[in-house]
């Protein structure tokens, strides 16, 4: 899969691609990363990409000359792939858009950066729009990064182990099962014996359950979103009445 960013500040992004799960899969050639610098398609010699906004105000606004060069000098005037711009006024992501993503061979992601973008980007050029909460950031380069990190492990042999993303908190919809690892005791705080038990069905019962009670204290709002099992509802109903 193949990531197109633009972005006025590409240093930003080497030291995370460069590292770990992303440098590994990288080198395997499963992801291709292309971050594009929007100023080498300036034509000034101040290499402008902001001026200040039509009617007043405060802030700038991001030209749309440098963005569409850019954006069509590397991926055509009609892109193929999805052109998304990271904005607290998109759609806010979460599992089910990254793996609605991983579908894709390739996409192309705009962080902005300023007081926002020039408004025909986003009506001409910018096919999707995403954010990742409801809060402003000074741009778009680490939300950009973490749609990256977000949809790059879904992929086939990005993760050291096949399944590892299937029981990730959000990828069921629920949140996660607790984990433990050696020592079996520390500081007289015990692995539950199920774990330790060798039974796989007792373990994946265990973890199940438990995934359902975090989620239930936690964040229980996303228990309507999913469908639950009689098991399920049996034990989330002991649970609720105490038993």
């Amino acid at each position: 899969m193949r990531f197109d960013v633009f972005t006025l500040l590409p240093e930003t992004f080497s030291p995370y691609l460069q590292a770990s799960i992303l440098q590994k899969a990288s080198e395997r050639g499963l992801l291709e990363f292309c971050v594009h610098d929007i100023r080498a398609y300036t034509h000034d010699k101040h290499h402008t990409t902001d001026d200040t906004p039509y009617g007043g105000g405060g802030g700038m606004v991001m030209k749309p000359e440098p963005v569409f060069e850019a954006i069509e000098s590397v991926l055509g005037t009609s892109p193929t792939c999805p052109v998304i711009l990271m904005t607290p006024q998109g759609r806010v992501f979460n599992q089910k858009i990254a793996f609605e993503l991983a579908n894709q061979p390739q996409i192309a992601l705009l962080c902005g950066r300023y007081e926002g973008i020039d408004e025909r980007i986003r009506e001409h050029l910018v096919t999707d729009e995403i954010s990742i909460g409801d809060y402003v950031l000074t741009g778009g380069e680490l939300p950009a990064l973490i749609l990256i990190d977000a949809i790059s492990r879904l992929l086939p042999g990005v993760l050291g182990d096949p399944t590892g993303a299937e029981d990730d908190s959000h990828a069921s919809g629920l949140l996660e099962y607790p984990h433990y690892t050696r020592p079996p005791e520390f500081r007289g705080w015990g692995v539950p014996e199920t774990l330790l038990s060798g039974d796989h069905g007792k373990i994946a019962k265990w973890r199940r359950e438990q995934a359902l009670l975090r989620t239930l204290k936690r964040r229980p709002e996303m228990l309507s979103n999913i469908e639950l099992t009689k098991p399920d509802l049996k034990f989330l109903s002991e649970i609720k009445n105490g038993k």
